[in-house]
């Protein structure tokens, strides 16, 4: 080793939630880490730009929509204009915060934070480009990527041309135009798409797949695009985008739909059609990492081709969701030590419980399996759901979109995933998890007491239609 080098046990590239999650797990297994991140500033993409600013905007834009439903229950509010700066700077004053917080652990001293960009020369060292201009070599014997993504922009003709927003720039504004046209139908595109309809912009969504929230049953997409356009928002799926250009000062796009071509006009374009591995200039290639497009292709011990490079969050993952993130990163650290230890990997991915939750309203989350995924395994199940527009606790809320759903194995009665699109979806199915998390039945399931009238007791009716169908 060179004296201008720095030797260490473990590298993690990325300071984010999985590179935290990373770092500070090896720590604890003894092993000498470094941390890499490239960032102006320190956090990752949860905190400073995903989940946590989003959620603060989406809770304004929720009180909106309460104000401007008063008189539903016989109050008086004024509906005035969204202070688009006061709405900036909470966000602001909470996510300097949050970030503060993450900072102070990656500066506490238990691991070196070096503040560069990060190459692969070979499989066992990086060249660290740093912020002040040096350069810095580091060898590792093990390392762990998480540079986590960056926003996909789809390649449609005129659309770079005519200039877009993203979420990143959604987050940060202090004044935002009258109209949006919103490219996308995941959860990044319905969580803006209903941020923006809730403070009063005039949204369209255009979504190129045939319905909205692909990775869950299909039911759960349409169930949001019929509540969005009953608030008034535009939702056109099936569509494929012709043309994008300014006409008379507007962003206009031209796209098919149900066999004929149909052109909008709005004062601005939002992308939200997903995000992409940040590999860019990582040096894959050089350290001999399979990909597959731009993630890196890992195993369940979240190895990539190379058994001592580790991959965790964004950059690998299936689902780029943060929990599973955490939980990634923390895997690949307990490996890398039974690696360096001279041991097999023992700590393996269990997806058996994704989770997935979207912040739009009215709200939607799954957890476990899938309908389609099921049938493609060849998987006996039934499925039994239950309105929430039949439901006491959400009628008195005046909160009546969407439904509840669980799945169960039809021979053993195990609930294998559910799905809920309505009130308060991303909490009530955690109640779902904890079931799950110990093989649950849907006869056990439905026994569990619940208070009346709470929305979580939606619940034991699919339990019960699906315990009385299957007579276990």
């Amino acid at each position: 080793m060179s004296d201008d080098s720095l030797g260490f046990d473990f590298a993690v590239i990325g300071g984010g939630s999985a590179g935290y999650a990373t770092a500070r797990t090896a720590v604890g297994h003894g092993l000498k880490t470094v941390v890499i991140d490239g960032a102006d500033t320190l956090g990752g993409l949860c905190i400073l730009r995903g989940c946590m600013p989003s959620k603060t905007l989406i809770e304004s834009a929720n009180r909106n929509l309460t104000i401007r439903r008063a008189a539903e229950f016989g109050l008086r509010a004024e509906q005035r204009p969204a202070d688009i700066v006061a709405i900036r700077d909470r966000k602001r004053r909470l996510i300097a915060d949050f970030a503060g917080y993450r900072q102070g652990q990656l500066n506490d001293g238990r691991f070196t934070l070096l503040r560069g960009k990060a190459t692969f020369t070979d499989s066992r060292s990086l060249l660290v480009s740093l912020r002040d201009g040096s350069e810095q070599v580091v060898r590792f014997r093990a390392a762990c990527i998480a540079t986590g993504s960056v926003v996909n922009v789809p390649p449609m003709p005129g659309l770079r041309e005519t200039g877009f927003w993203t979420s990143d720039d959604i987050l940060d504004a202090e004044e935002l135009p009258s109209s949006f046209i919103v490219l996308g139908g995941g959860a990044i595109a319905l969580e803006m798409a209903h941020y923006l309809d809730g403070i009063g912009r005039k949204v369209t969504l255009i979504q190129r797949s045939d319905g909205l929230l692909g990775t869950m049953d299909a039911e759960c997409g349409a169930a949001v695009a019929k509540a969005f356009r009953e608030r008034g928002i535009d939702v056109y799926c099936g569509t494929s985008v012709q043309q994008v250009e300014v006409v008379d000062g507007k962003k206009q796009i031209t796209f098919k739909h149900g066999g004929s071509s149909v052109r909008l006009s709005a004062d601005e374009i939002l992308v939200a059609t997903g995000r992409s591995p940040a590999v860019d200039g990582l040096g894959l290639e050089t350290a001999g990492v399979e990909t597959q497009g731009r993630k890196a292709v890992i195993n369940k011990a979240m190895q990539t081709n190379q058994s001592h490079l580790f991959a965790a969050g964004d950059v690998c993952s299936p689902l780029d969701i943060v929990h599973i993130a955490i939980q990634q990163g923390e895997t690949a650290a307990h490996n890398a030590a039974a690696l360096l230890r001279g041991e097999l990997p023992q700590a393996a991915m269990d997806y058996r419980l994704s989770l997935f939750g979207v912040f739009c309203e009215p709200q939607a989350a799954m957890v476990g399996a899938i309908e389609a995924q099921l049938r493609r395994d060849g998987v006996p199940y039934a499925t039994a759901s239950y309105p929430f527009d039949d439901h006491g606790k959400s009628m008195v809320m005046g909160e009546t979109d969407g439904f509840v759903k669980l799945i169960a194995h039809r021979d053993t009665g195990e609930i294998l995933g559910a799905s809920v699109v309505g009130p308060h979806a991303t909490e009530i199915i955690h109640e779902v998890v904890v079931a799950m998390q110990f093989h649950c039945t849907v006869k056990q399931f439905m026994v569990i007491p619940h208070y009346h009238p709470t929305l979580s007791e939606i619940w034991t009716y699919p339990a019960e239609e699906l315990s009385d169908e299957l007579g276990l």
